[in-house]
């Protein structure tokens, strides 16, 4: 137990614009893809369409606008994720210190594939936070804003939807959170953040706490 968060067992971490500060290079991977497939798109779309949304997400979309993507779209487009991580992916600042202070069962649940994630926290130096406890949209039916993936990570993690706190920076992740009856606090401290107020975003889906600086994390808020 963790006096300093009360009432709770587990604390379930988003990765991409939570751990890391990816959700702008993905996106704009993302972007510069689907115009190569011949679909007009933009980094800051591809944010409001699809940030801490799965790749279900993207294939609907495309359904819906009536373009098809090439065969090779999802496995060229995480070449050019990887590549892009590599040289420019950095921690989300002051999450190492938040995780090295935590005194409770914590893990993360993210829309992206398993070994995108893998990659990410290895990269930057967050993976012996976390373990082997990592679960992604993939071990799922629905992916976020649906609660299957946080119900699923508590589940396995031994804890109560109600006693389970949420660390999320989307709007998807933030109404999954409170579908699957949790405690979520928005994350607004990532770089996809500079140009759009997502206070009044993730306020609007739910939010119990907005901060923006991961030195604030043990603030009252």
């Amino acid at each position: 137990m963790d006096p300093r968060l009360p009432e709770t067992d587990l604390v379930i971490f988003d990765c991409d614009g939570v751990l890391v500060d990816s959700e702008e290079l993905s996106c704009r991977c993302l972007a510069e893809a689907m115009v190569r497939a011949g679909i007009e798109m933009s980094t800051e779309r591809a944010l409001e369409l699809f940030l801490g949304r799965s790749t279900a997400a993207l294939l609907d979309y495309c359904r819906a606008v009536g373009k098809s993507l090439p065969a090779n779209f999802l496995p060229d487009l995480a070449v050019q994720v990887r590549e892009t991580f590599r040289s420019q992916l950095k921690p989300i600042a002051g999450i190492a210190a938040v995780l090295g202070e935590l005194q409770l069962p914590h893990c993360v649940a993210s829309s992206s594939d398993l070994e995108r994630v893998k990659f990410s926290l290895d990269l930057t130096g967050l993976a012996t936070g976390f373990g082997p406890r990592l679960y992604t949209s993939q071990m799922v039916k629905h992916g976020k804003p649906s609660p299957d993936l946080f119900l699923y990570a508590a589940a396995a993690m031994g804890a109560e939807p109600r006693r389970t706190l949420v660390i999320e920076d989307s709007v998807s992740g933030v109404m999954a959170a409170k579908a699957a009856g949790m405690k979520v606090w928005g994350f607004v401290g990532g770089t996809h953040y500079r140009l759009a107020d997502g206070n009044a975003l993730l306020r609007q889906a739910g939010a119990d706490r907005i901060f923006a600086a991961m030195t604030d994390f043990w603030k009252e808020g």
